[in-house]
């Protein structure tokens, strides 16, 4: 029997990066396929041949299989329940972002893992990236001295159709939590407030505000200045954003795509000089993990074989959420938010 017995929930189209990941793993098995629609279920397990149950009921699919393990490929507002269902049952759970839809269920559900003694890990596979690890190791290396500004563009126009198009603010709730959990690793700090601004420019084709501009404090005293648009026709940043990082001796920047480099103030005696001349730094590029999903996978299996929370234990990652949630609060009541209470 393999160590860890897989329910999957969920078997739509993101689930199959999922699957393709589990069926690689030696110690894996997928015991049961979930989906409120049968036939969904029925055609992932078709489409990889396995011969597992197929199930519309998380609670029996677990309890007729002896799953140790549920994969959480949900909507959103299906992962709590999702979740609480699978810690009741002695489960540990991996799941899509975002952890919950509301942070009240997302402290619940913090505190429900801390009573089972279980895991519960998120999905930010835009962590997994050589390139955000060595802009990250650029930094913390003090080559740019103390940090006080990171600043993320991120505007694209990708024309999804379906549900994102009439959502209310699609890209700070579909999409941002990745931008904003990739600033808290670049900068090792938490969010301590934020101002938010929505709006819907000409020329969007989305019903609700598909661009915005949020600037957050940190805890280590950094301001964080995310500037993004999901109709952003011309000229687009990489999916990853584009980065600036401004500190006492310098400036850290990463496009998105290769890799970072600083540009420093050059040694010798500059006094007196109203542009100071500047030294390149090109980062070394060298974490050895793996990019995206399988990323963020393998850290979530090793931590649960190690005994230690994963780097996006909900613990943790209930404040990436919360920069999320605390932006839409700011941007609808068009005040600054203090975010600490949403996740301490």
């Amino acid at each position: 029997m393999s160590k860890h017995q897989i329910v999957i929930v969920g078997c739509g189209g993101m689930a199959k990066v999922w699957v393709d990941y589990v069926l690689k793993r030696e110690d894996c098995s997928i015991v049961a396929l979930v989906d409120i629609k049968k036939e969904f279920a029925q055609a992932m397990a078709d489409r990889y041949h396995l011969t597992c149950g197929i199930y519309t009921d998380l609670e029996q699919a677990i309890g007729e299989t002896g799953a140790n393990l549920v994969l959480d490929i949900t909507i959103p507002a299906s992962h709590f329940h999702v979740a609480t269902t699978a810690l009741r049952q002695g489960c540990n759970v991996f799941g899509e972002k975002p952890m919950a839809a509301t942070m009240a269920e997302a402290r619940e559900l913090v505190q429900q893992v801390e009573q089972a003694g279980a895991s519960l890990s998120v999905m930010q596979n835009r962590r997994y990236d050589a390139n955000i690890r060595a802009l990250r190791e650029l930094i913390q290396a003090g080559t740019i001295g103390r940090v006080g500004y990171v600043g993320a563009d991120f505007f694209l126009g990708p024309h999804f159709g379906g549900f994102r198009d009439a959502m209310e603010s699609p890209l700070i709730l579909d999409m941002a939590i990745h931008t904003f959990d990739q600033a808290r690793l670049i900068t090792g700090a938490d969010p301590v407030s934020v101002y938010c601004q929505e709006f819907n420019p000409p020329g969007s084709w989305y019903a609700g505000n598909a661009s915005a501009i949020c600037i957050y404090e940190m805890s280590d005293g950094t301001v964080f200045c995310y500037r993004g648009s999901w109709c952003a026709e011309g000229a687009p940043t990489s999916w990853e954003a584009s980065w600036r990082v401004t500190g006492e001796t310098g400036s850290a920047i990463w496009d998105g795509a290769s890799a970072p480099y600083a540009e420093i103030v050059a040694g010798g005696d500059q006094a007196g000089k109203f542009l100071r001349e500047y030294t390149r730094i090109d980062a070394e590029v060298n974490w050895q993990g793996r990019s995206g999903h399988a990323g963020c996978l393998d850290e979530m299996f090793a931590a649960l074989e190690q005994g230690r929370p994963a780097e996006t234990d909900c613990r943790d990652n209930i404040k990436s959420m919360a920069m999320v949630l605390g932006a839409i609060d700011s941007a609808k009541s068009g005040q600054k938010v203090d975010l600490r209470s949403y996740w301490s």
